[in-house]
């Protein structure tokens, strides 16, 4: 497995998956994909594979590390008061 694959834009924009990467990423016929666009570059991902990475960095984000550094300065606050 490479990782690399080069693939040209068809008639009607339509791009073919080589068929080992579809086998490896379980795509069938009408699997839903997701097109990213990004400051990078353009990222093809399954619908549960958007899900995952929105739960795991939600645009770059880490909320519970957000959350936490939040919790801990309101906690050295309070006793900083005492």
């Amino acid at each position: 497995m490479s990782g690399t694959f080069a693939l040209s834009v068809e008639g009607r924009g339509r791009v073919v998956i080589p068929a080992e990467v579809r086998e490896r990423a379980d795509l069938r016929e009408g699997t839903p994909l997701i097109l990213l666009e990004t400051p990078d570059g353009l990222v093809l991902l399954t619908r549960e594979q958007i899900r995952a990475r929105v739960r795991r960095e939600p645009y770059g984000l880490d909320l519970v590390a957000d959350l936490l550094a939040d919790r801990r300065r309101a906690a050295a606050l309070e006793d900083a008061e005492v």
